[in-house]
Formats: C-alpha cells, sequence, structure tokens
C-alpha cells in the first residue's frame, strides 16, 4: 500500500534571502573610507572652515555668482536655439546647409573651448573694425572690435557658439530616435514638414534630447569658469581676485567649489522633474525599481517597508 505524505505548499514554505557576503565587505570598506574622509575635513585645520563661510555669503562672491549663472543661462539658450537650428540643417536635403552645418559642427567640436574664449578675447588683433555691409562692396557702418567684443560679450560668444555644435548633435539624435513614421503620416494628413516637426516629432524627441541637455547645463555651470581667462569676474575670478590680496588660497577656492556643488545639485534636482515630465509613457517609468535613487532603494529596506 502506497503511503501517502503531505506536501507543504509554495506559500508555506519560508522565504530565505540570498546572503551576499561581499556586499556588506564592500559597505564596510566605504564606511570605514568616508569615516576617514570626514575626519580629515573636521581636524584638518589648515581647511579654515570659518574662512570659508566668511566669504560665502560677502558680497564679491554673491555678485561673480550672479556673473556665472548668467553666462550659463545665456550661453545655454544660445546654445539650445542654434544647436537646434543646426541639427535640422544637418538632416536636411539640401547639400549646402547640411555641409554648412557639418563644418561648423566639426570645427567648434574640434578646437578646445578654451582656445576658443581666447580667439573671441583678442578678436581685435585680426579685426580692429567690424564693419557691414555688402561683400565685396559699400560698407555701410563699421564698430571697434575692443569696443563691441566686451569680455561679457567674449565669453557669451565662446561658451554658446560651442554649445550650439554639441546641442546640434544632441537635438539631431533626438529627432532620428523617432519613427520617420510619425513625420511621413502627418505630413499626410497635410501638415507642413516644419509644422510636422514641431508638433510630432520634437515632442517625442524630447525625451532623448532632454537627459543629455541637463548634463549639458551642468556643464556649462562649470565651464564658465574658463572665462577667468578674459579677466571677467565670475565665480572662480572673483575667488582669486579675494585670494590674491588676502592669501587664503584654499579657503577661496573651498568657497567656490561649495557654490558651485550647491547649483549643480539644484540643476540636478530639476533635471530629475523635467526628465519624469517627458518620460510619461515610457515602458521604464520614474517609479519602475531601476530608477530609483540611492536613498529611496535605502528606505525600501527598512524594516516594514515594503521592497
Amino acid at each position: 500500500m502506497t503511503q501517502v505524505t503531505d506536501t507543504p505548499s509554495v506559500e508555506s514554505m519560508p522565504t530565505v534571502r540570498r546572503r551576499r557576503p561581499g556586499r556588506w565587505v564592500a559597505a564596510a570598506v566605504v564606511c570605514v573610507l568616508l569615516a576617514m574622509l570626514v575626519n580629515t575635513f573636521v581636524t584638518n585645520e589648515r581647511f579654515q572652515w570659518d574662512v570659508v563661510f566668511d566669504w560665502f555669503t560677502s558680497d564679491r562672491i554673491l555678485a561673480g555668482l550672479g556673473r556665472t549663472i548668467q553666462l550659463t543661462v545665456i550661453s545655454m539658450l544660445i546654445g539650445i536655439v542654434l544647436g537646434l537650428a543646426l541639427a535640422v540643417m544637418r538632416l536636411s536635403g539640401n547639400p549646402l546647409l547640411s555641409g554648412v552645418a557639418w563644418a561648423y559642427i566639426w570645427l567648434f567640436r574640434g578646437t578646445p573651448v578654451f582656445v576658443q574664449l581666447l580667439f573671441w578675447g583678442f578678436i581685435s588683433a585680426l579685426y580692429p573694425r567690424l564693419s557691414l555691409g555688402v561683400p565685396f562692396g559699400p560698407e555701410f557702418t563699421s564698430f571697434s572690435a575692443n569696443a563691441l567684443i566686451s569680455p561679457f560679450v567674449a565669453a557669451i560668444l565662446g561658451l554658446g557658439l560651442n554649445e550650439a555644435a554639441y546641442m546640434a548633435e544632441i537635438a539631431r539624435a533626438g529627432i532620428l530616435s523617432v519613427d520617420r513614421g510619425q513625420g511621413e503620416a502627418a505630413q499626410a494628413l497635410g501638415m507642413t514638414r516644419g509644422l510636422a516637426l514641431r508638433r510630432i516629432v520634437l515632442p517625442q524627441a524630447m525625451r532623448v534630447i532632454v537627459p543629455p541637455t541637463g548634463n549639458q547645463a551642468i556643464g556649462m555651470l562649470k565651464t564658465t569658469s574658463l572665462v577667468a581667462v578674459l579677466a571677467y569676474p565670475e565665480l572662480l575670478y572673483s575667488a582669486q581676485l579675494i585670494y590674491s590680496a588676502n592669501y587664503q588660497t584654499i579657503p577661496l577656492l573651498i568657497t567656490a567649489s561649495l557654490w558651485y556643488l550647491l547649483i549643480t545639485s539644484v540643476l540636478s534636482v530639476g533635471q530629475f522633474f523635467v526628465e519624469r515630465h517627458f518620460a510619461r509613457g515610457a515602458v521604464m517609468s520614474a517609479g519602475t525599481p531601476g530608477r530609483r535613487g540611492p536613498l529611496r532603494r535605502l528606505a525600501a529596506r527598512l524594516p516594514g517597508r515594503r521592497p
């Protein structure tokens, strides 16, 4: 006679979490390194934190910060608008427009932005006077290059025109990511190519364009420090002017770095919400576990919290 045994159901079987000792070892090593880092920040008197926070909200530092933000906003606007135009030209069937856009991107991506800033700062060595008129014909008006291209204008031109080359490739990649049939269907409904681009293609391309654009904006904020070569008093150059007088080099550099970290953190938060807005309807949404940040993943592991 066959003996019948009771087989436990799947629901009654205990769940055993997989052991991962490597993670605990790595976490312990990271904790030790973080403790050492905090210890050196707190105990090393050469950081001079009192000097750092004395200058943190000084008028000269805040004025330099305002100029840095101004440079970032204006340069990014120029880069986005001109970059989008270059991307459309690059995708045009007209070989002249496509060739000019390609040459622009090749030139400005192939030379360092620091060199471009120097060229704009010393443009008067090439063109002492800038004029408007008919090519090879009469001249209507002219201007002194030194009077027209101030350090601020040179910084805007150097940063904005360079950024346009990178934004052109970002926008072109976003447009190409949209299925070609979307534009063809819009044109079949009677839309012009430009209207189809604005109403159909670009809204779908934003999901691809926005993340690298946010990274470019954060990079632009830090790249503005290069305009110190033009003696324009943005954040870093303002700090340099101060420590050249009081010789508190490290504290002033820390002050500028803290402001850079604060503004980039704000931009990162804004980038997150903009990305989430344009990612609506995507396969992986902001609530998917793979997109959660480290703090949310850590909170999910706490007792009483659902994973």
